[in-house]
């Protein structure tokens, strides 16, 4: 099968395939990466009606782009105090501005484009696993307040009469972000390119490059591109052909599954079409698909892909923690994909030398950061902003190879101690009340 074995692969309305590089060719801009950022970029520039070439190892939407959960949400994997504390406190304001802008992207091309396969469905409700009503409150009076953003807070009884959990507390409702069907969007996405005059090659690997020279070339196992410009929005999946980019990221594997159909049981569980999301570093994240039949799932993170049935046994055991009632839910599918991590966690995004452009790092909110980062740097391509220079204070910084990859398995556990703990101490506080 020439798309990823996942539930989103499977109900694609459209099993189109594009064609290997063949001979020289040449393009104004070409873009390797045919994920989310890579055809968000080549989309504007397109638009613009300059000649884009995409290549794609393997094929659309093949890495984490066209395996994720769906959700569009503003935001970045880390925290804005840590963004402030590298950049200024109105600078951090302004980059989570763009990441507004990234959601409003996204869903005014859906739009824009009738993407109806892309089966957009509006709200997200992020969840507390401990006691901390006030400290929700005062985060959503900071959005209102810096960023005029609407977040509507639920107590513990409103998050428990939708979702038949223990485990939550209370939660916030963002009525303005919205999740999809994230393969067929990216198909779309690629279709629109074509039909501005761009290409899309898949299966067509970069075995070597030559970035120097006014004109860059790209050499797959069956042809030459050659462009004055190009944009490199590999993301998890980039090789050492390009050096800098492979040396600033940890590859780092989330999981997903999904459910039979079974809509009752569900129901009684998840009373709710909102995606929803827990804090947890790395939490969980769900929501009904198939107008209510199934369950989509996600969560975890490790450095290495582990097997179908070994991660569907984690998810599972997830879930079930959560929603004991949904123990007889079986699974249908579960898949993994590569994300890319910075070790600042902040998208990678500008121009490493004259003509040669960097978009990624994407992992942990890939779906409105890989939209504005698309738009920046096709603005900073034709020349039209510099708003990418917004990124600059995280570059590509090296991710520690090998050592990285261990440190970061480390952190995740250290994190996943700290969450039960907080955890159970939020219990035994309520067994003590009640």
């Amino acid at each position: 099968m020439a798309y990823p074995d996942t539930y989103y692969a499977r109900t694609l309305v459209d099993h189109k395939t594009r064609l290997p590089l063949h001979g020289e060719a040449q393009c104004d801009v070409a873009v390797v990466g045919a994920g989310l950022a890579g055809l968000t970029t080549a989309l504007q520039l397109a638009r613009a009606g300059l000649h884009v070439a995409v290549l794609e190892a393997q094929s659309i939407g093949f890495g984490a782009s066209g395996r994720n959960g769906g959700f569009v949400t503003p935001g970045f994997a880390t925290g804005g105090d840590k963004i402030a504390a590298r950049v200024g406190e109105k600078a951090g304001r302004d980059l989570y501005r763009l990441s507004i802008e990234g959601v409003e992207f996204v869903r005014d091309t859906i739009e824009t484009l009738g993407i109806s396969a892309a089966m957009p469905r509006p709200g997200l409700l992020s969840v507390l696993r401990y006691d901390d009503g006030d400290g929700l409150k005062a985060h959503a009076e900071q959005m209102a307040r810096d960023h005029n953003y609407e977040l509507q807070y639920l107590d513990r009884e409103d998050v428990r009469s939708v979702l038949k959990s223990a485990r939550y507390h209370q939660g916030l409702r963002d009525p303005n972000a919205f999740h999809i069907h994230p393969l067929s969007y990216l198909r779309c996405l690629a279709d629109e390119i074509e039909r501005l005059g761009g290409e899309i090659h898949e299966s067509a690997e970069v075995v070597q490059c030559d970035l120097t020279g006014s004109q860059k070339m790209l050499r797959t196992r069956q042809g030459t591109l050659r462009a004055p410009r190009i944009v490199l929005a590999t993301g998890g999946y980039t090789g050492p052909v390009f050096g800098p980019l492979h040396r600033a990221f940890l590859p780092i594997a989330t999981y997903v599954m999904v459910s039979e159909a079974a809509p009752r049981l569900i129901a009684q569980a998840i009373a709710t079409t909102d995606a929803v999301g827990d804090d947890r570093r790395a939490g969980d994240y769900y929501r009904r698909i198939e107008g209510g039949d199934r369950l989509l799932w996600g969560g975890r993170i490790t450095t290495r892909a582990a097997s179908a049935d070994a991660l569907a046994r984690q998810l599972r055991r997830e879930m079930i923690g959560t929603y004991p009632q949904l123990a007889d839910l079986k699974t249908e599918l579960a898949w993994s994909g590569l994300m890319s991590y910075a070790r600042h966690l902040m998208p990678q995004i500008g121009e490493l030398q004259q003509g040669v452009w960097y978009c990624t790092a994407f992992g942990g909110h890939g779906l409105n950061t890989t939209a504005i980062a698309g738009k920046v740097v096709a603005e900073g391509i034709l020349g039209v902003s510099d708003r990418y220079r917004q990124f600059a204070p995280f570059g590509l910084n090296w991710a520690g190879g090998t050592a990285g990859l261990a440190a970061a398995q480390l952190i995740y556990w250290k994190l996943q101690v700290q969450d039960w703990w907080r955890e159970r101490k939020a219990t035994a506080k309520e067994t003590i009340a009640a």
